[in-house]
C-alpha cells in the first residue's frame, strides 16, 4: 500500500525559507516520478516541481530559481526546498507519485497523493 506523508510546513515571514519533506512507503523512485502541488484558498491545485529517478525535473516558472525539489532514494524521501518565500507561495503543499519516470504537471496524472501541510507566508 503506498502512502505518502509530508511534513515542514508552517508560518514564514516574506523571504524566508522552509523545507518540506515526504516520506513514501509502498513504492520504488526507480518505478515512480514525485511531485510537489499546492492549492490556495478557491484555486485549482497547481503544478509546483516534478523530480524523476532518471534526474529529469520540472518547475513551474513562479518558483524557478527559488525551489528546489530533491529525492533520497535510500531514504525514500522527497524534499521541496523553498526559499526567498512569496506571500502568494501560501498554500496546503501536496506531495504526490505517478508510475513512470516521464515529469507531468497535471494532478490528473498522478496516481497517490498525501495529505498536504500548509505553508503560510506573511508579507
Amino acid at each position: 500500500q503506498v502512502q505518502l506523508v509530508e511534513s515542514g510546513g508552517g508560518l514564514v515571514q516574506a523571504g524566508g525559507s522552509l523545507r518540506l519533506s515526504c516520506v513514501a512507503s509502498g513504492l520504488s523512485f526507480s518505478n515512480f516520478g514525485m511531485g510537489w502541488f499546492r492549492q490556495a484558498p478557491g484555486k485549482e491545485r497547481e503544478f509546483v516541481a516534478a523530480n524523476s529517478w532518471t534526474g529529469s525535473t520540472s518547475y513551474r516558472d513562479s518558483v524557478k530559481g527559488r525551489f528546489t525539489i530533491s529525492m533520497d532514494n535510500a531514504e525514500n524521501m522527497v524534499y521541496l526546498q523553498m526559499n526567498s518565500l512569496k506571500f502568494e507561495d501560501t498554500a496546503v503543499y501536496y506531495c504526490a507519485a505517478r508510475r513512470g519516470s516521464v515529469v507531468l504537471w497535471n494532478p490528473d496524472s498522478y496516481d497517490y497523493w498525501g495529505q498536504g501541510t500548509q505553508v503560510t507566508v506573511s508579507s
